[in-house]
């Protein structure tokens, strides 16, 4: 198994980890390996495309296979806020 020392850590940082620690039950080295356990886990599952491409594949099932003809060629109008 590998090891990582951290250097500079604030002393903030470490009460909190200690705590965190101590609230979940394990050691503060076991804390800080799930801490960075569920980084690295979160960070593989974090989107890789951009806003719209994500929207996209949240409705890709939903059953729309054309495009919308009513917004295709109109000009986008910005609105107005006057009172």
């Amino acid at each position: 198994m590998a090891q990582l020392v951290v250097r500079n850590l604030e002393n903030g940082v470490k009460t909190g980890l200690q705590k965190r620690a101590k609230r979940h039950g394990r050691s503060m080295e076991e804390e800080a390996r799930e801490i960075l356990r569920n980084a690295v886990t979160h960070d593989e599952e974090a989107p890789t495309g951009g806003l719209g491409t994500e929207i996209s594949a949240l409705f890709s099932r939903v059953g729309l296979n054309s495009d919308i003809s009513e917004f295709r060629g109109r000009q986008i109008k910005p609105p107005s806020f006057d009172i």
